[in-house]
């Protein structure tokens, strides 16, 4: 408990934007809880980065995420600076690895007053569990082309590594209330077990690791059928366990019946680092507008606070993350704190300014 050496790096775009308003909040809360401080100290990574220095992850930056207490990241990229290999600059990847942070984590969760993207329901309440380390994403970097015919890039599949996420999304499901529609704590495995060897070998060992949780109902859903299932009924699901690929893209798909991306923050953990970023990108068409949603970054500040509190046993950090909570909840009850991308025209540092405002009250 007291204070926490936070590494930031705010990115690129909207990257920066959206930070300062996450920064915004914890200042707040620093000045309602006496006992609560953060040493946020910034740092670069991203493709401006590397368009500037020649380097995407300077080795400072680095070795400031490996000393913190956690990381508070923004969005990094730009589709117009690239690797001479074509890809993307995406830092976050290599930190996943790097730092082992095989559990990404993305709350899907409706607030009132929020219109969603896609069909959606108020009682939104579910959590994605994604294996970070593995999957097809093992390939970056190490796939195969050959000349111009032909690309190859390999699934990897472990028995470890599938466990330990597994474990953690059964973990997650003990310390909820179970799935909105039933209150059944529920786990479900997303694979495509009909078709690959790799994804049926996911599904042996999450049957396998579900035995080890007698109160927790396990459950399988084919990737392709579970994009119709969580449109149709998704206050069914309570946590959602799925391949790497396969959870990133089912949850943006998520993200789109709570409001879109701009709404959805997530976070990125291990056994012993943890780094909070916001589920969208760069948005460099609106970069410099003052316009970005900047409560996908504020809650997953207030996600990183949750898990600080509960690997300090903080009970500090812990109303704090609740105060987040309940302060996104209560601004974004008001339309005119609303951004472009959720159907409103409020300012960037309009919405933090609330938020902050609302925290305020919230953690008295």
């Amino acid at each position: 408990m007291g204070t926490y050496r936070i590494t930031v790096i705010p990115g690129d775009g909207i990257g920066v934007e959206v930070m300062a308003e996450a920064l915004k909040v914890l200042r707040a809360v620093e000045a309602r809880l006496s006992g609560l401080r953060f040493d946020c100290q910034e740092y670069r990574a991203g493709a401006l980065c590397y368009k500037e220095t020649g380097t995407d992850l300077p080795a400072d930056t680095l070795a400031a995420c490996k000393t913190a207490d956690a990381i508070l990241y923004g969005a990094t990229g730009d589709p117009s600076i690239r690797f001479p290999n074509g890809t993307e600059i995406m830092p976050q990847l290599t930190l996943r690895f790097v730092l082992d942070l095989y559990a990404g984590i993305r709350p899907i969760k409706r607030y009132a007053g929020v219109p969603p993207t896609l069909a959606g329901d108020p009682a939104l309440d579910y959590v994605i569990m994604r294996e970070n380390t593995e999957g097809l994403y093992a390939s970056r970097g190490g796939g195969v082309q050959l000349g111009e015919e032909l690309a190859v890039d390999s699934m990897v599949i472990t028995r470890a590594g599938t466990e330990r996420i597994v474990r953690y999304a059964f973990r997650i499901a003990e310390r909820r209330a179970g799935a909105p529609a039933d209150k059944i704590r529920r786990v479900t495995c997303v694979d495509k077990a009909n078709v690959l060897k790799s994804m049926a070998f996911f599904r042996q060992i999450f049957y396998r690791v579900a035995k080890e949780f007698p109160g927790i109902h396990p459950e399988h859903a084919y990737a392709d059928a579970m994009t119709m299932y969580m449109v149709r009924r998704p206050l069914h699901y309570d946590v959602i366990v799925a391949e790497n690929m396969f959870a990133d893209i089912i949850s943006d798909l998520a993200a789109g019946t709570m409001g879109g991306l701009g709404m959805a923050p997530s976070a990125d953990v291990g056994d012993t680092y943890g780094l909070f970023q916001p589920s969208h990108g760069t948005a460099p068409d609106i970069a410099g507008k003052g316009i970005a949603n900047p409560i996908a970054q504020i809650l997953s500040a207030g996600m990183m606070l949750d898990w600080l509190a509960e690997r300090k046993q903080d009970p500090q950090a812990a109303a704090a993350a609740r105060a987040i909570d309940a302060a996104v909840e209560a601004t974004l009850r008001e339309s005119r704190y609303h951004t472009a991308d959720i159907g409103g025209q409020a300012a960037t540092c309009a919405v933090g300014d609330a938020v902050a405002k609302a925290v305020t009250a919230a953690a008295r």
